[in-house]
């Protein structure tokens, strides 16, 4: 079997959705859907762009003819897509609070739907991680994956919970300001608090980790490259450093760097996926500092970063599979799709 896909917005995270679907043997990319003839979607579509020759819809129909104006060949609306039958289901990768309102029409034609941590957990009938709830995905009909640093904290959370029991968590996130394209949101000299305590990304985490009781801040400040936490977790059990770097060593999608090594901050972490010329320097992966790891008693503490572009595409291209019967064990699809994504 394999599955049909569209996928709807094409910016920072869709056309990585994108190219990531077509990298997979059991989906095919049948469509991306957008609103403008962006130079983004120029460059993809191009005959050396990762995306050439996937067939181009619109999203919102009085954009049509100004796409068509623009030079872009458009097959026609994303709404005659959807009532085509032609597609499975959609990943919604369009801007905060545009999916939700997109529902309605997915719903209309009985087509299913992953939506992104923009939209509010709502949206869903559940919100998905690979590695916590996959099984509760299987043959759902709308379902969300979280935003990056969420993503993140429920990954290497969810190793230190099996591994001693934890009682109470608080993380300091100091988020990017934004996308390293994104000229108009960025900030310049300054540093922004979220003035809403707890930040959303405790009560986030909870929507897929229900029972650890957590509590976020945040701050953004002016950089592009990446987010970076800092975690102080309070466990039950009893656990040892070294036993906690080798948990987060043999739990995929997690890496330990050294600042010992250079590796000192998140410039130099992302020149290192330039050298492995990884696509777009991308690391879906959440790196670990392993001098920051400490315990202390019942208290335990890490630093680490999170790539706001990437780490959410393996987990929307597990999504996928769950959502679609298309492997019934969650290890399968995160195998797949690393070995698909050069994850190692």
């Amino acid at each position: 079997m394999v599955v049909r896909v569209c996928v709807n917005g094409i910016g920072t995270i869709g056309k990585r959705v994108a190219h990531a679907v077509k990298l997979q043997d059991d989906m095919k990319l049948a469509a991306i859907s957008t609103t403008s003839a962006s130079y983004t979607l120029r460059t993809l579509l191009e005959p050396e762009g990762p995306l050439y020759g996937t067939d181009l819809w619109c999203s919102v129909p009085e954009k049509l003819k100004a796409m068509r104006d623009a030079g872009m060949y458009v097959n026609g609306t994303l709404e005659e897509l959807l009532a085509s039958g032609k597609i499975d289901i959609v990943v919604d990768c369009t801007p905060e609070g545009i999916g939700a309102q997109n529902k309605i029409m997915y719903q209309k034609y009985g087509v299913k739907a992953i939506f992104q941590g923009g939209e509010k957990a709502n949206v869903g009938e559940m919100t998905f991680n690979s590695f916590v709830n996959y099984q509760e995905a299987l043959g759902k009909n709308y379902v969300r994956v979280p935003s990056c640093n969420t993503t993140s904290l429920i990954r290497t959370l969810n190793v230190l919970d099996k591994l001693a029991g934890i009682e109470s968590v608080f993380a300091t996130i100091i988020r990017r300001a934004s996308d390293p394209a994104d000229t108009e949101k960025t900030i310049m000299n300054t540093i922004e608090p979220t003035t809403t305590v707890p930040s959303h990304h405790g009560p986030d985490v909870q929507t897929v980790l229900k029972h650890i009781n957590i509590k976020t801040m945040a701050f953004k400040v002016p950089t592009t490259l990446a987010h970076v936490h800092a975690v102080n977790a309070k466990v039950k059990g009893q656990v040892k450093k070294d036993e906690l770097e080798e948990a987060f060593v043999k739990n995929t999608r997690i890496i330990l760097v050294s600042a010992d090594q250079g590796y000192k901050n998140t410039a130099t972490v992302i020149e290192r996926f330039r050298d492995l010329c990884r696509p777009r320097n991308d690391m879906p992966e959440v790196a670990v500092w392993k001098e920051t790891i400490a315990v202390d008693g019942s208290n335990v503490y890490w630093s680490h970063m999170v790539h706001q572009e990437s780490i959410v595409i393996p987990e929307n291209i597990d999504c996928i599979r769950a959502m679609c019967n298309l492997e019934k064990d969650g290890w399968s699809s995160i195998k797949k799709t690393n070995k698909s994504l050069g994850i190692s």
